[in-house]
């Protein structure tokens, strides 16, 4: 079947000149089987949950893509109280990345385990013949073209990748949306608000992950100590702090004392993207809420963001977890 047919326009087409982009944004978010997709005029957001206590949020913007064409029906522009889903469907997460790499990707290791003295951040501040960013040419390999398109509402998804004069056409199910919200961040009512670089943030995650905890605490405070991550498991117990030193911590507001515990294997999920991000912002709101936004440096387009958020840890969330919370205390 032709994916775009003659006498139908799409509502939706785009072209990307390297299919690693896209395949390494959406890795980050790859830890359910299906994401929800939303086509808007700056971009694509792909969005995973699970259980409803964790999201991951990737947005493809338009930047991305060597051509963007988004054409809604006239219907779906309307400002009414009924919103319009045409541009909002469900597909296979696992499916759609099996597909982008179908002409094979060079996965990469983890970046900070060598400990290269050399390393000084993703964002322009390699030394000259310093290791290549994690979205480089030089680590992704050859670019390869990647062709999008939906025709409409219920029609599936086609992709078509090109390269090395091979293409592969695939159409992907689409289905009803499951859910609709995001997980609920209260902007204006922000306990705080921190910016880093990700590596920073990968490394203390590592650091706790030795006691094998159940369980994560994020204090942050005006005063010392400013910002302690910290874990209690069967191994023994870990913190980390961090000072308030502007050259750690570029962004530091947090107006009073705040204490919030989520679920450590939540937090785990982020690791790819801390572990790809030149930066993270992390924000909480005064529901306990907590946002993880990482700034991602893609070669020759710009930067992409890749956002968690996670629901805290309630008491009666989890049974399993009262033994070790009697530890602590």
């Amino acid at each position: 079947m032709n994916p775009i047919s003659n006498d139908v326009i799409p509502l939706f087409t785009a072209v990307s000149s390297s299919v690693r982009h896209l395949f390494q944004l959406l890795k980050c978010i790859n830890f359910a089987t299906k994401a929800q997709v939303r086509i808007t005029s700056e971009g694509l957001r792909f969005t995973v949950e699970e259980s409803r206590v964790v999201q991951g949020i990737a947005f493809l913007e338009k930047s991305l893509f060597t051509s963007y064409t988004y054409a809604p029906p006239a219907s779906s522009q309307a400002e009414d109280d009924e919103a319009d889903d045409t541009d909002v469907f469900q597909i296979s997460l696992t499916a759609l990345l099996e597909t982008l790499q179908i002409f094979g990707v060079n996965e990469i290791k983890d970046r900070w385990a060598s400990r290269d003295p050399a390393y000084g951040g993703i964002t322009g501040a390699f030394g000259r013949g310093g290791r290549p960013a994690a979205f480089g040419n030089r680590v992704l390999g050859m670019t390869g073209v990647c062709r999008l398109s939906y025709v409409a509402k219920g029609e599936p998804l086609c992709v078509v990748l090109e390269e090395a004069g091979v293409t592969t056409s695939c159409e992907m199910v689409t289905y009803e949306p499951e859910y609709q919200e995001e997980i609920p961040l209260q902007r204006d009512a922000l306990t705080l608000k921190i910016i880093m670089r990700s590596n920073w943030l990968h490394d203390a995650v590592n650091e706790l992950s030795s006691t094998s905890p159940a369980r994560l605490t994020i204090a942050a405070s005006p005063l010392a100590p400013y910002l302690v991550l910290s874990s209690n498991g069967p191994l023994g117990s870990a913190a980390v702090e961090f000072s308030k030193d502007a050259q750690l911590l570029e962004t530091f507001q947090v107006p009073k004392r705040t204490v919030n515990t989520y679920k450590h294997s939540l937090i785990k999920m982020a690791t790819r993207a801390m572990s790809s991000a030149s930066k993270v912002s992390i924000r909480g709101d005064e529901q306990g809420v907590l946002s993880l936004q990482f700034m991602i440096e893609v070669e020759g387009v710009g930067v992409s963001f890749v956002e968690f958020r996670f629901v805290p840890f309630l008491a009666e969330d989890g049974d399993d977890d009262r033994e070790s919370e009697e530890e602590v205390s």
